[in-house]
């Protein structure tokens, strides 16, 4: 397991380095208490400053919340390039993309504050959509990707979100969903690569252009 200890290293300018303590306390107490057990006045606490320079940052605990996930996704996502290859084989770009998404569902930080955030989606619909909006803003890597290889004529026609989400639900049943509904270990390496290897088997056996 790979949990993420930091967001980003540690910054030069003070207003810089209060915001980045407010992330790393949010952090902790989001994964320590829960979503609504958790209140800025904790956050302040633990991030020893006052609770008007949290607010001074994040105007409400909702952003808060929606600015780790997204640090944290973009931080998962930036490990390589994600930008398609016309000269490259398909299975080795797609083997690529697909362990780039298993390591950060590898990562605790991300896999406890994700049951954080289905806790909150159940419980408060509305604020859960705006966290989602809020991480929606960027298109997802894998969708980039397949969209690409499309226009480049190297896959069937399809729906590129619709195929992302397709191939990404074979990743999740394994690396996801069994963590967070069943606190299932995370997958060994070799386990991984199989997980990895049969998911992408499987799109360029249904997708890819003979």
């Amino acid at each position: 397991m790979c949990p993420t200890s930091k967001l980003s290293p540690t910054p030069q300018r003070l207003t810089d380095r209060k915001r980045l303590a407010i992330l790393q306390a949010a952090i902790d107490e989001f994964r320590g208490n829960g979503f609504e057990a958790t209140s800025m006045d904790r956050i302040a606490a633990t991030a020893g400053v006052s609770k008007r320079t949290v607010y001074n940052h994040f105007p409400s605990k909702d952003a808060l919340f929606a600015e780790i996930l997204v640090q944290l996704w973009e931080k998962s996502t930036a490990l390589i390039d994600l930008a398609y290859r016309p000269d490259r084989p398909l299975r080795e770009q797609l083997l690529e993309l697909l362990r780039q998404k298993l390591r950060m569902l590898d990562d605790a930080n991300f896999i406890d504050l994700a049951r954080v955030a289905i806790a909150e989606t159940i419980h408060s619909p509305e604020r859960a959509q705006s966290m989602v909006a809020r991480m929606g803003n960027k298109e997802e890597g894998v969708t980039v990707w397949i969209r690409a290889a499309l226009a480049d004529g190297r896959l069937k026609p399809l729906d590129p979100a619709f195929a992302a989400h397709q191939i990404q639900g074979l990743v999740k049943s394994f690396a996801f969903w069994p963590q967070i509904t069943m606190g299932a270990p995370p997958l060994s390496a070799e386990m991984q690569e199989q997980v990895a290897a049969s998911a992408v088997d499987m799109f360029l056996g249904h997708y890819a252009k003979d």
